[in-house]
């Protein structure tokens, strides 16, 4: 260990993370987002630091002064499009959007982290990944692809999550395989309108939607092996206009989740089936779309396995092995080309990510902080 963070302040990155808190904005349009990130890192006025902006998102690099190596560390941008229900003095400012899944405290700790390595330079390469578009349609695919990315691609890559189950203070993670894959889920049937007097003379697809949401729940139990695990949602219905017209769309929208890739597709064969078998028991039209794919987030066991050992020594942490679970999250992507593992970091919330009251307990920023300075510099 070269230095200790300990002494190393974390109490601005709560009002940086509050900043980002206000200005929440949707994938590949976090443009105030970029703009205060870019903002606080040219005002470090650090000689090893270099930028390169990426669309929404942006890379930084911080030259080692004796490297062997570069270590990847990636945040994700983007919040949700919902509306804020917390009350708190720094809500957003945004009408519909907020930062529900935590990617506010993400980006302040990374800022942290990034912040006192500008201050005290690493033996290693360290490159912080702001990535855009989590949340969908997806930023890690086409970001890993780039060629800023390449040219600057990373040994190793390590990213966290927030948990609101867990205590704040509390680490977790797993080797092998952490999150699930995941799919979008968008269905379109179109029949014929007509009065509501006459539904003889039309093809209700509010009926033909409610006939499908049945059977597509019949998917997991029945063609799924009861030893594998999957999730099929349906979020969103949508259908009609008005309740003396019969509809001649509707729109099913949600998400499939699986612990194998032969289950996804085993998933998805099944929901094509019985939407054909729709089209032909209500005389109606169909179009199925499975919008942002995400693949598994697989951590590498061995580098895994080392950082729980270091998590049980370290005095800003207490680990706890987590179980596998159903989340979906585009940084498996990076894990496919690069080896590295995320985490999850507790926050104790009463209400779970994607809920519009979450309130993220702000102590565990400075055990992010001061753990991952700690890592990093081992």
């Amino acid at each position: 260990m070269r230095t200790d963070g300990t002494t190393f302040s974390a109490e601005p990155f709560i009002q940086i993370r509050r900043d980002l808190h206000r200005i929440p904005e949707i994938g590949f349009e976090e443009t105030k987002t970029q703009a205060y990130i870019l903002n606080y890192l040219e005002r470090l006025a650090c000689p090893f630091l270099e930028i390169k902006p990426w669309r929404t998102g942006i890379l930084v690099m911080l030259r080692g002064d004796a490297p062997e190596s570069t270590i990847g560390y990636r945040t994700d941008m983007d919040g949700l499009p919902m509306e804020e229900e917390t009350g708190l003095s720094f809500a957003s400012a945004h009408p519909g959007m907020m930062h529900a899944c935590g990617h506010d405290l993400h980006m302040s700790i990374a800022l942290g982290v990034l912040t006192y390595f500008s201050q005290r330079q690493p033996k290693e390469n360290l490159l912080f990944v702001f990535q855009p578009a989590e949340e969908g349609p997806g930023g890690a695919k086409p970001m890993l692809a780039s060629d800023e990315f390449r040219a600057w691609k990373p040994d190793k890559i390590v990213a966290l999550h927030i948990a609101p189950e867990l205590p704040a203070g509390t680490v977790a993670t797993k080797p092998g395989l952490l999150f699930a894959n995941t799919s979008e889920l968008f269905i379109n049937l179109t029949g014929k309108g007509g009065h509501a007097a006459y539904p003889h003379h039309a093809n209700d697809m509010v009926v033909a939607a409610s006939h499908l949401i049945t059977q597509l729940h019949t998917v997991v139990s029945r063609n799924v092996s009861p030893l594998d695990s999957a999730v099929l949602t349906i979020g969103k219905i949508s259908g009609g206009s008005k309740q003396n017209i019969i509809a001649e769309q509707a729109r099913i929208e949600g998400t499939i989740r699986t612990l194998s890739t032969d289950s996804m597709q085993k998933v998805k064969q099944r929901i094509e089936s019985i939407v054909a078998g729709i089209e032909q028991s209500f005389d109606c039209t169909s179009a199925i779309d499975y919008g942002a794919n995400y693949c598994q987030v697989y951590n590498a066991p061995s580098l895994t396995e080392e950082f729980i050992r270091f998590v049980e020594k370290s005095p800003h942490a207490s680990f706890a092995l987590s179980e596998k679970a159903m989340t979906g999250e585009d940084f498996g992507y990076f894990l496919e080309e690069i080896p590295g593992f995320m985490f999850w970091l507790g926050v104790e919330s009463e209400y779970g990510l994607h809920s519009s009251k979450l309130q993220p307990d702000e102590r565990a920023i400075a055990t992010a902080i001061h753990l991952l300075i700690d890592y990093l510099n081992k």
